[in-house]
């Protein structure tokens, strides 16, 4: 069934089962993952656990926080690992609404969104994290020992994993500026600087207040922002040589498409009808 055959109500079903569908995966990683949450919280710790000193461990401050933090780290973690099948979804969703030129371009922007988002993540853990808790460490009165709680560290991480997963996405957000024609390259370029003062101003509110989580940051937003000039017009280009489909005969398309527009003016009778329609449908559902 076609998107424009189907009725409001089998687009809220349709809907229902997207977000059940995308439950449901959510819950079936997280169980997965669970069992050896533990294990998983040591793996996300190792980063200032290598910078602590010897024979030092982070704390816990809470009573319960030693069985809640695990808990909210796995189901997190399962949305991470369940972001392709939820893009799928979503994807699914919007896929019989839009024409074949926007499926052909969209597809694509949605594989590489979600690798430069798992992307951005990887690069906090790996190269972020160790520079940020390294400094963090080095820094501070010599009479204060340097035991991070459990839950404020998973915060912390959470936050700045999710800021540069998000901040890996401006090539993407760069090409659907330009392919939708709200800017252009030359006028990207043109704003440059003013874009390197935006990534260094984000750096500063995503990340913890300090210079080199703040470079870190923004000097990627930077490189990727100009990897977006570069990419965009191949989708540009992309788009002006995909069209939906032949026209013959241009005058006929337009008498058309004049004619669809009337039909999609209802009138009140027509208005009516459908919310009737609406009403008995919602009625056999209950």
């Amino acid at each position: 069934m076609t998107n424009k055959e189907m009725t409001f109500v089998q687009h809220l079903v349709e809907l229902r089962n997207v977000l059940l569908h995308s439950v449901i995966a959510i819950l079936i990683i997280f169980i997965g993952i669970f069992p050896f949450a533990n294990e998983v919280y040591g793996f996300i710790a190792a980063p200032i656990i290598n910078v602590l000193p010897e024979d030092t461990n982070i704390i816990a401050i809470g009573v319960i926080s030693p069985f809640l933090t695990p808990l909210k780290m796995a189901l997190i973690i399962a949305v991470y690992v369940a972001m392709p099948y939820l893009l799928y979804q979503i994807w699914s969703f919007i896929a019989p609404a839009l024409y074949k030129h926007e499926k052909q371009m969209i597809l694509p922007l949605v594989v590489s969104s979600t690798i430069l988002f798992y992307t951005g993540l990887l690069f906090s853990f790996y190269v972020v994290f160790p520079v940020i808790f390294g400094f963090l460490s080095s820094v501070g009165p010599n009479i204060v020992d340097f035991t991070p709680d459990i839950q404020y560290y998973l915060d912390f991480v959470l936050k700045v994993s999710f800021a540069f997963g998000v901040a890996f996405e401006v090539p993407i957000a760069t090409i659907l500026l330009i392919m939708f024609g709200i800017t252009t390259v030359e006028k990207l370029k043109s704003n440059r600087p003013y874009v390197i003062i935006g990534a260094f101003v984000l750096g500063m509110l995503l990340t913890p207040p300090d210079i080199i989580s703040q470079t870190l940051i923004a000097i990627p937003m930077w490189l990727l922002f100009e990897a977006g000039l570069i990419f965009a017009p191949l989708f540009k280009q992309n788009k002006q040589e995909t069209p939906d489909g032949p026209s013959p005969n241009p005058g006929k398309n337009s008498s058309e498409k004049e004619a669809a527009s009337d039909d999609d003016d209802w009138s009140d009778d027509e208005m009516e009808a459908e919310m009737e329609k609406i009403d008995a449908e919602m009625k056999k559902i209950r």
